[in-house]
């Protein structure tokens, strides 16, 4: 304990004695809101505080009365694989008046409540913002009218306000997830999967609609998971002339043989103009262009319901856990503050910065400033739309660079979900770059035996929702190949090396490295992109 930094608080030092508080969920319902809810309950119980629910949202605050339950250890149990929120959610019109938010106030007072732990989207979190702000006026009110002591006033002078997102929009600047995003982003997959063998049989083109009214984020990254030949979101409309372009696209794909086309469509997509961009337009347009039978998919409030993914439990109890500390530590100056996750680690950023960062992607849209858009959405964002661009729409040959640079990619090791789409990715964007790419079939053994050849940017089609590895794996380590290996590198002229896989390629790797003084034709750039169930390969938070 000696040397870690003398500000570091840890929760053995915060106790919560004396405190109360209140967790409401607010606004849509998402996966994952009811673990959010028991790690708060949880972690304020072990500080010591009191913990209540308010059911309803912030109705259920106006209206007081039963709606308002101090909650004990066992009143979280089993809610944690549950969908959608235990506590319930409601829309609240009163609540935007100040008579309202005076009810409100009353009856926090009454029970001691001055910590409020709000899940919910951006409408939610500034309605708790308002709400702290005019909190003691709102108890000077209070005490006019002799509703309650002045000694109240001065007892609850202040009130702390944490936010949590639950959104399955991933609607929200400043975190990297929303709770309930990664359900969301589950259910799709499973009804893109399930689609795909229907449209295969009959080589149809089906157009699917997901959620995200000003936001495009599931409509891309199920894109990005599933190989979609065309995505339409809000942020990003396509350019003028689409409507040929992509109908170019399905049928080029048509003529190489690929019996199905899957085009999502945000809810919210719009073209340049911003005007609307249906997904039964897409349907008329492939109709009447290309004559392919086509059909319409809207997933609806599927995507909202059902259990919560493995993800979504993790990242709404650590927010949990994290929103308690934030109440525990803030003063009458802390602003409010939304628990938010950056990269692998949960943070805190005050919640109006982050509100207006979310309203400015809006505005930006609204003016037409697209690629503003994009960037106020976040890094996370713009990666996956790059990524997307990247690897959907390979460039005619005369665009591409030529740099008869040789990229072998190989996997080792036991089969992990994610490979084959880790290969898709590499083999495209090396494509791209200008380089020949070569396939290693079985691991460094296949390597040792020749198994190697060169692989285009069609080979790869369809790889992404594919489990288990297309090109084979092996545990076999190139310790007693080296030789052989490097009689295969030199023959086919390899320039570097791309190894995909667990702990044996992380070994594998060095063992290569150690036989560089040996043998030269190791001397190459070499990579490691990890990849196993056991997520046990140094140097990385999570593999493949």
């Amino acid at each position: 304990m000696a040397d870690q930094p003398a500000d570091k608080k840890f929760f053995e030092n915060l106790s919560g004695a004396g405190k109360a508080i209140g967790v409401l969920t607010s606004g849509g319902d998402a996966q994952g809101m009811n673990a959010a809810v028991r790690a708060v309950v949880r972690m304020g119980i072990y500080v010591e505080a009191k913990v209540y629910f308010i059911y309803e949202g912030y109705q259920g605050m106006v209206d007081g009365g039963d709606n308002i339950v101090e909650v004990s250890w066992e009143s979280v149990s089993s809610i944690l694989q549950v969908g959608g929120t235990v506590i319930g959610s409601a829309r609240c019109k009163e609540f935007r008046t100040r008579e309202g938010r005076l009810k409100a106030a009353f009856n926090l007072i009454q029970r001691g409540i001055t910590n409020l732990c709000v899940i919910g989207g951006d409408g939610s979190l500034t309605g708790a913002n308002l709400f702290r702000e005019e909190w003691s006026g709102l108890l000077e009110e209070l005490a006019q009218s002799g509703k309650i002591e002045e000694e109240a006033v001065k007892k609850y002078v202040y009130l702390n306000i944490v936010g949590m997102v639950g959104s399955i929009d991933n609607d929200f600047c400043g975190t990297d997830m929303t709770i309930g995003t990664d359900s969301a982003l589950h259910r799709i997959i499973e009804v893109v999967d399930a689609i795909m063998t229907t449209a295969q049989s009959h080589q149809r083109t089906f157009v699917l609609e997901v959620m995200g009214r000003h936001c495009g984020y599931l409509a891309l990254v199920s894109a990005l998971a599933c190989g979609a030949d065309w995505v339409f979101i809000p942020e990003y409309p396509p350019e003028e002339g689409w409507e040929d372009q992509m109908c170019v696209k399905l049928s080029e794909n048509r003529a190489r043989k690929k019996r199905l086309n899957i085009i999502i469509v945000a809810e919210g997509a719009i073209d340049s103009h911003n005007k609307s961009i249906t997904s039964e337009k897409v349907k008329d347009l492939v109709v009447q262009q290309l004559g392919f039978d086509t059909r319409v998919t809207i997933l609806g409030h599927v995507q909202r319901g059902g259990t919560p993914s493995a993800f979504d439990r993790i990242l709404a109890s650590r927010m949990g856990v994290e929103a308690v500390l934030a109440l525990l530590e803030a003063t009458a100056d802390t602003p409010a503050c939304v628990v938010s996750l950056s990269g692998n680690q949960a943070v805190r950023l005050p919640l109006m910065e982050c509100v207006q960062m979310t309203q400015e992607v809006q505005k930006a849209m609204d003016e037409r400033k697209f690629c503003e858009a994009v960037r106020l959405r976040g890094r996370s964002f713009e990666n996956n739309l790059n990524t997307y661009k990247l690897l959907s729409h390979r460039k005619p040959d005369t665009e591409l660079p030529k740099t008869n640079f040789n990229v072998a990619v190989l996997n080792v090791g036991a089969p992990a979900a994610g490979m084959n789409a880790a290969v898709r990715s590499a083999v495209r964007v090396g494509i791209t770059e200008g380089h020949n790419m070569f396939a290693v079939i079985d691991g460094f053994e296949g390597f040792a035996n020749g198994q190697i050849k060169e692989i285009s940017w069609r080979d790869v089609g369809g790889w992404t929702g594919q489990g288990g590895s297309l090109l084979g794996t092996k545990r076999a380590l190139p310790a007693k190949y080296l030789e052989k290996i490097a009689d295969q590198m030199r023959t086919n002229n390899i320039n570097a090396l791309m190894v995909i896989g667990g702990f044996e390629a992380y070994l594998g790797l060095l063992e290569l490295s150690a036989a560089r003084e040996k043998y030269d034709e190791f001397c190459v750039p070499m990579v490691m992109v990890p990849a196993t169930v056991s997520n046990n390969v140094p140097g990385s938070d999570f593999s493949i």
